[in-house]
């Protein structure tokens, strides 16, 4: 057998395989000149980018301008109406030259922002590395290496940007001025173009400003605190926020320590000194007036700091504000009339916001407001809301989630909070019992706010006032009523409560509409973004309800900031000492720390705070209590001139009913319900009551009365007439509409019914009844309710057309006349056989005509008091009956006439 050749495929395949396993394998020695020549070359393209791209930028930088480096570049400050009313630069600046900067100011500046100063040039490349990694860690922009030089530059040329164009030109332009100037006059240049607080500029300016002393002057922890400013000028204020100014010194102090500029002993010394201590009074700081505007300034200016451009000022921008000039004169003129105000010391902050929109259109920091104070009182302070809380935390809430009317049951009884023993008091120390939630908040009783907290629970009432700007960490039921963890400012009150002027949309208070920077071309936009924060039916109905609270009900708390021609709603607060308080500082017993009034129109909306600057120098007087609401009232007044005003609108989401107050749950007022039980309230569409209280029935229905009948031959009619006193509506006092029956039983037959009417008096054919004695009866009604007839007898008696033809006609004799008698004293007539029950009765008469009258007689007196009199009979012919009158009012002996009851008595 012969050996199989294999296949040209096989062959080739077998070839491969061996050039495979023979061919050599590339060493790591290539691969690693491979990977480094791949990084070089990226690196250097990179670098010829970077490089390129870095001298373009730098080829479109400004040119150094030395009057710029040495001098603040001022911000201008516009009004919303676009006029300029405020240059911040270099106004009242102390220009301190290097030789004069004491030795251990130069090393707290050099220690906290550039300790390497004298040995780079311009650009720090160790301190940059640093910033790199960190940048890389945790997003472009988290940390910065600025050296002097460079925020000299920054501050004189470029804006406030994170970006590369801005860092490239920084860097190119601090190689330049290096090579420029020495040393000393950059640090110099520093030294007093920084911004330091609010209007102030320079570290000499701020040694005057914050301590009254020259620099040479102050200590080492002063020092320290002037060198740590400059990271966040208002923040670090010690004036404002002395807790951040004190741990920025802290740093600065150790930083200096760490750099070896002062011992561990001088470090541990300064840091034990008050931060306050040292602080410059109002009587000797040193005046900057930036503005006529100073409180609103100081608004704006604290506004760029919380947004993060709060050095901006320091590179001339251009800031347009919410600023309203009128609104704000008003509030400056009379902040500062002392005939405002019952003391001399009592101090005011006051905000005004627009309604709708939540901008800051005015600004009340203090009574004689000044640049120096540095304490403003609408925006800086931060006290207990008192009862102001109660429409935010408490029957807000509960009307958005539980649907409350304004009619809701609340009993103000004594109880205590749910985590401890103490027992919630009012102010009057009195209880009112079962009350609406409208009455709950007008006359301000704290019970009833307790308990719509604890329906509605805290967590949703936190999550209200969240949507409402008000951060609360904690919520205590102490809470409900202003005097647990919450705090708040005139600022933020004032624009809380706008939400319910404005059918339930919030928008935060903000004092700027945008800012431009230098380049006249880059903005930034300021204003909030509004949210929905409750129901528009939630909105109306709070300011319903607090509209009574400057209304004239009895019990309302905010009568005296009620502006006449105005749809206003508004709250009032007050705040309490403790026991413990009290009897440490001696207090007297009316004293209260805080006084607040909130209050809006469909316009503005106005928070007003009073107090002392001492929390235990107490209010003590209703004058003091009430000077927030009189500030209200005169500044609303004001700036409500000449502008429209429209009324708070109410939405379809909301109806209106009449309930029975104290109802559990609310039913409707019926007819009966007495006037003072009678409430309309306001209900969320589709949850008004269905059930009529039946609490209070129908009063007995009062019987007609005087009812009499007459025939008239000519008409050929029955006239029959009444009298009634007609039952009143209880809410309006006007008679309820009311029907009359009537009906007639013929003697010894059945009963008739000779109609229905409105009126008092009907009309029937007399040939509707046959000749006989009747029984007239006519009864009231009311709805369902009848009364006991009213009755009187009448008799139809005549002869036929056939007998009165053969009959001749009488002769009437002559009459015997007689001399009138004085009637007796029970007001018979004598002989006439008339009776007048009380003077109101009707003589029996002879009527010689075969036609029967009968006339009730007695006292028509309202009340149904009126007693039928009996007629006499003189001679009255047969056939003719003026018989007795069987009216629902028995006889009663008649009585002398008395004067008109004047309402100081009552009558029977």
């Amino acid at each position: 057998m012969t050996e199989r050749r294999p296949t040209r495929g096989e062959h080739q395949k077998a070839l491969a395989q061996k050039n495979k396993k023979s061919a050599p394998k590339p060493s790591k020695k290539k691969w690693f000149k491979r990977i480094t020549l791949t990084i070089v070359a990226v690196i250097a393209a990179c670098f010829i980018g970077g490089a390129g791209l870095f001298a373009y930028y730098a080829s479109s930088a400004p040119e150094l301008d030395e009057n710029l480096l040495k001098d603040p570049v001022s911000s201008e400050f516009y009004d919303k109406n676009g006029d300029l009313f405020a240059t911040i630069g270099a106004e009242n600046r102390k220009y301190v030259k290097y030789e004069d900067i004491p030795e251990d100011m130069i090393n707290a500046i050099l220690a906290t922002e550039d300790v390497r100063f004298f040995e780079h040039g311009g650009m720090d490349f160790y301190r940059l590395g640093g910033a790199i990694l960190a940048n890389f860690r945790d997003g472009f922009g988290a940390q910065g290496a600025s050296t002097l030089t460079q925020q000299v530059v920054k501050n004189s040329f470029l804006q406030n940007e994170k970006k590369l164009k801005r860092k490239a030109q920084e860097a190119w332009l601090s190689f330049q001025l290096e090579r420029k100037y020495t040393k000393e006059e950059i640090f110099e240049m520093y030294f007093n173009k920084m911004l330091m607080s609010g209007r102030v500029y320079g570290f000499g300016t701020a040694a005057q400003y914050f301590y009254g002393k020259e620099l040479k002057d102050l200590t080492l922890d002063e020092e320290a605190l002037l060198a740590g400013l400059v990271q966040r000028p208002n923040a670090y204020n010690p004036l404002k926020n002395p807790e951040l100014a004190e741990k920025r010194r802290n740093t600065v102090l150790g930083l200096m320590y760490q750099h070896g500029k002062i011992t561990k002993a001088q470090m541990e010394e300064a840091k034990k000194v008050n931060v306050q201590a040292g602080l410059a009074d109002d009587a000797t700081r040193q005046k900057f007036s930036g503005s006529k505007y100073d409180a609103f300034l100081d608004v704006v200016i604290n506004e760029l700091e919380k947004n993060g451009d709060g050095s901006a000022m320091a590179e001339g921008i251009k800031v347009y504000t919410t600023l309203d000039p009128k609104a704000q004169q008003i509030v400056e003129n009379i902040m500062n009339d002392d005939s405002n105000f019952p003391t001399k010391e009592i101090q005011s902050g006051v905000t005004v916001v627009d309604t709708k929109s939540g901008q800051i259109q005015a600004i009340g920091g203090g009574r004689n407001y000044g640049a120096e104070r540095g304490w403003n009182y609408a925006y800086d302070l931060h006290h207990q809301p008192g009862s102001t809380m109660k429409p935010l935390l408490d029957y807000g809430p509960a009307i958005e989630n539980l649907k409350w009317s304004t009619g809701q049951t609340l009993v103000d009884e004594p109880m205590k909070y749910s985590s401890s023993d103490q027992t919630i008091t009012n102010w009057d120390n009195k209880y009112m019992g079962a009350i609406t939630a409208r009455k709950a908040l007008y006359a301000s009783r704290n019970v009833p706010a307790v308990k719509a907290l604890q329906e509605v629970g805290i967590d949703k009432a936190k999550e209200f006032i969240g949507r409402l700007g008000i951060d609360a960490k904690n919520v205590y039921e102490s809470d409900a009523i202003g005097g647990g963890d919450i705090t708040m400012s005139p600022t933020q009150m004032a624009a809380s409560f706008a939400a319910f002027g404005n059918n339930g949309v919030y928008t935060d208070p903000h004092s700027i509409i945008k800012i431009v920077y230098r380049d006249g071309k880059t903005t930034k936009d300021y204003k909030p973004e509004s949210n929905v924060a409750m129901s528009d039916y939630t909105a109306y109905m709070v300011t319903d309800m607090l509209r009574d609270v400057v209304g004239n009900k009895p019990d309302a708390s905010g009568t005296a900031a009620n502006v006449p021609g105005l749809d206003i709603a508004g709250k009032t607060g007050t705040t309490n000492y403790s026991r413990a308080d009290f009897n440490k500082h001696n207090l007297p017993d009316t004293s209260v720390p805080d006084s607040w009034f909130a209050g809006y129109t469909s316009n503005y909306s106005i928070a007003i705070w009073s107090g002392y600057e001492k929390h235990f120098d107490p209010i003590t007087t209703w004058d003091e209590r009430r000077l927030p609401q009189h500030l209200f009232k005169q500044i609303m007044k004001e700036i409500s001139a000449n502008v429209e005003t429209p009324r708070f609108k109410k939405p379809s989401s909301v109806v209106e009913a009449t309930i029975e107050a104290g109802t559990k749950p609310l039913k409707l007022a019926s007819n009966f319900t007495p006037s003072e039980k009678r409430r309309t309230e306001l209900f969320v569409r589709g949850t008004e009551p269905k059930d009529v209280s039946d609490e209070y029935a129908m009063p007995e229905l009062a019987s007609p009365y005087n009812v009499s009948a007459n025939l008239d031959i000519e008409g050929q009619s029955i006239n029959i007439s009444w009298e009634h006193d007609a039952m009143l509506n209880p809410e309006t006092n006007e008679p309820l509409p009311t029907t009359f029956e009537v009906s007639a039983k013929r003697e010894g037959g059945k009963t008739i019914s000779l109609g229905t009417t409105e009126s008092k008096d009907l009309s029937i054919s007399s040939k509707e009844l046959e000749d006989g004695n009747y029984t007239i009866s006519v009864v009231a009604v009311v709805e369902d309710t009848r009364s006991k007839p009213g009755t009187a007898t009448f008799q139809i008696a005549g002869t036929t057309d056939e007998e009165d033809k053969d009959k001749e006609p009488d002769t009437p004799d002559k009459p015997d006349v007689e001399e009138p008698t004085a009637p007796d004293e029970n007001g018979n007539n004598g002989d006439n056989g008339n009776h007048n029950g009380n003077g109101n009765g009707n003589n029996g008469n002879n009527n010689n005509n075969g036609n029967g009258n009968a006339n009730t007689g007695g006292n028509g007196n309202a009340g149904g008091n009126g007693n039928s009199g009996n007629t006499g009979n003189n001679g009255t012919p047969p056939g003719n009956n003026n018989g007795n009158n069987n009216g629902s009012k028995p006889p009663t002996t008649p009585t002398e006439p008395t004067a008109p009851d004047d309402g100081t008595g009552s009558t029977e």
